[in-house]
């Protein structure tokens, strides 16, 4: 199950947030969102674990728990959708003028 974790502070690493999650199971990846021009963190991230029961525990214990004076926020991370169309079906918008 992969997880999202928000209100991050700015100071945590990927390995950070892994260590919290062992806790409750088997971490398979971790990572903080950095930006792109200042690499700094974005103050969210990922986790996911290999087990749902696991992974549906440590939402339930670190939801709203404190982590470096910052109240977090975690909760089952929601599958993106593709929200652009596909450039073969895009229409020109010039055909409007």
């Amino acid at each position: 199950m992969k997880i999202y974790v928000g209100s991050l502070p700015y100071r945590i690493t990927g390995a950070d947030l892994k260590e919290i999650f062992e806790e409750y199971g088997e971490v398979m990846s971790s990572t903080v969102i950095m930006d792109k021009y200042t690499g700094r963190s974005k103050g969210f991230g990922f986790v996911e674990m290999g087990n749902d029961e696991e992974a549906k525990k440590a939402i339930e214990q670190l939801n709203s728990a404190e982590v470096e004076g910052r109240t977090i926020v975690v909760n089952q991370a929601l599958e993106q959708k593709d929200n652009f169309r596909n450039r073969d079906n895009r229409r020109d918008d010039r055909s409007r003028y």
